[in-house]
């Protein structure tokens, strides 16, 4: 399954909360981006593949300003970037050299990057804010990236927020943070998720009707019946 425009608005109704449960059941456990929060509150769910990029330790003759300009640089992996990826950044979790300011988002944002996700931190607060791209990251810090960081290289694999990340992987991302779906697994896992968002609609509907949650959450074979019932009187 690709994901193509009807995956991705089916993926849009679905939480990442959701999605980290019924990859659990697929036996996948670490797929939740540890470190990268919405810098704005509120930042609709965003759905894209993968766009990676790493950065690793400092090292003082490459991570200099001048760097900024090499054929490998930041500057060179977002004209890369396709429209509608979502960038993943490795930056190792370092919070004290932001990797992109308000510039850089600002050019992503133009070329119809869907979001940034980073467990590193961004600088120009304000302007990134103002840039409209939608950002995940662990917050916020002044120095620039070659105080801390040298990029490395984009559309490789990727460790971010202890999370494997490779090309073309979906990332969905809402409030409660980012999720990556194994592009292998897409059309399973959107058809499981679809099920699993259902049932807990109807299971919540029970709690506001007085239903204890023994039996219910998880369903027992009788609460499982019952469910199935409402499913056939609502043709689903």
């Amino acid at each position: 399954m690709t994901l193509d425009a009807a995956s991705i608005a089916t993926l849009e109704s679905i939480s990442t909360a959701t999605l980290t449960t019924v990859l659990l059941k697929k036996g996948l456990r670490n797929v939740w981006l540890r470190g990268a929060k919405p810098l704005r509150p509120g930042q609709r769910r965003l759905v894209g593949p993968a766009f990676t990029l790493r950065f690793v330790p400092a090292r003082e003759d490459l991570a200099t300003p001048a760097s900024w300009s090499s054929p490998i640089s930041t500057r060179a992996a977002i004209e890369a970037m396709p429209e509608g990826c979502i960038a993943i950044v490795d930056a190792m979790g370092v919070a004290d050299a932001g990797i992109f300011g308000d510039i850089l988002c600002r050019r992503m944002r133009l070329r119809g990057v869907a979001a940034l996700v980073t467990d590193g931190v961004v600088r120009d607060a304000a302007g990134v804010l103002g840039s409209e791209l939608p950002v995940w990251c662990a917050g916020i810090a002044a120095p620039p990236s070659v105080a801390g960081l040298t990029f490395v290289g984009w559309q490789e694999p990727v460790g971010c927020g202890g999370v494997a990340v490779f090309p073309n992987d979906v990332i969905v991302v809402d409030d409660d943070g980012a999720v990556v779906i194994p592009q292998a697994l897409l059309e399973e896992v959107v058809a499981i998720a679809i099920e699993q968002e259902r049932q807990e609609s109807w299971i919540y509907a029970q709690v506001e009707a007085g239903m204890a949650l023994p039996g219910l959450y998880p369903p027992n074979e009788e609460n499982k019946a019952r469910y199935e019932a409402f499913k056939a009187a609502q043709g689903t």
